[in-house]
């Protein structure tokens, strides 16, 4: 009877789980989830799913992508260092925020404050080539016209990206995808997951987090704003503390464990009867 092979890779449920637990403290009531439940009371809400859920699984591939880059430029045992040290320093960071928030959902109706700005900031750069041409036509002052078109070079280019992507997704898919994208660029979970990248095989650590990314926007397009005014984020963030903190500690011992292992291997003598070649080949 042949031997039974068992193919689970170690550390695949680790890695799954972590990314999975790690988006799932790190997004909900963040703003990213606010901006998703506020564009969802106004637009279609598979629409806006599609968009925040495409961006933040770009998003999810690309940090996993970068984590797998840096153990072949520097060797794992600092990788792993550096992951759970990053994992620490974001554990305590959250704790001390969490010990500063009040109870109850101030800080979330804060963040949904903000979150509301951003996107009435983004539909008035979104009206403003439209508006400059109709006031041109109309012969409003020329001055401010003027004004209008001398706009920044990056404030242009972004327009120019987003009339293009317009034209095949429609304007609040594009919205959603912005916005998200641009919300999660250099946040706490996107830096997480490079971690996670680096210590864990990418191809895991994406699937975990685009998972937890699409519960996250599911439950944020489909009762976002209910839940935001229920939950407690000083909870939220004094568990998502908890969780960081013991990924540092578990990434800690395991490059510890590891970097021992070598030093032990490389302190063992070779006994002279190893260094003796076989008797036949004499």
């Amino acid at each position: 009877m042949a031997p039974v092979i068992d193919t689970v890779v170690p550390g695949s449920a680790e890695a799954l789980l972590q990314s999975f637990a790690m988006i799932i403290f790190s997004e909900i009531g963040d703003k990213t989830f606010l901006i998703a439940a506020i564009l969802a009371m106004r637009h279609p809400r598979l629409t806006v799913f599609l968009g925040a859920f495409l961006s933040l699984a770009l998003m999810s591939l690309l940090s996993a992508a970068m984590g797998h880059i840096l153990p072949t430029l520097i060797p794992r045992t600092y990788t792993q260092l550096a992951a759970g040290g990053l994992f620490l320093v974001f554990g305590a960071k959250m704790m001390k925020e969490a010990r500063e928030m009040k109870g109850g959902s101030e800080k979330i109706q804060e963040e949904m404050r903000e979150a509301q700005e951003e996107i009435e900031e983004d539909e008035e750069e979104g009206k403003g080539g439209p508006i400059v041409m109709r006031e041109m036509e109309e012969g409003v002052k020329e001055e401010h016209v003027v004004d209008e078109i001398k706009k920044p070079a990056k404030s242009t280019a972004r327009e120019g990206l987003r009339n293009f992507f317009n034209l095949f997704f429609g304007p609040v898919f594009v919205q959603a995808f912005i916005l998200t994208f641009l919300g999660e660029w250099g946040d706490r979970s996107q830096i997480a997951t490079i971690a996670l990248g680096a210590a864990h095989n990418m191809y895991l650590v994406a699937f975990g987090t685009i998972v937890g990314h699409s519960a996250c926007t599911a439950l944020a397009v489909l009762g976002g704003r209910y839940l935001s005014t229920k939950i407690s984020v000083k909870h939220v963030t004094f568990g998502g503390s908890l969780l960081f903190l013991l990924f540092g500690l578990i990434y800690l011992y395991e490059a510890l464990a590891v970097s021992s292992d070598i030093a032990l291997e490389m302190s063992i003598p070779i006994s002279p009867a190893d260094q003796t070649p076989p008797t036949g080949l004499l």
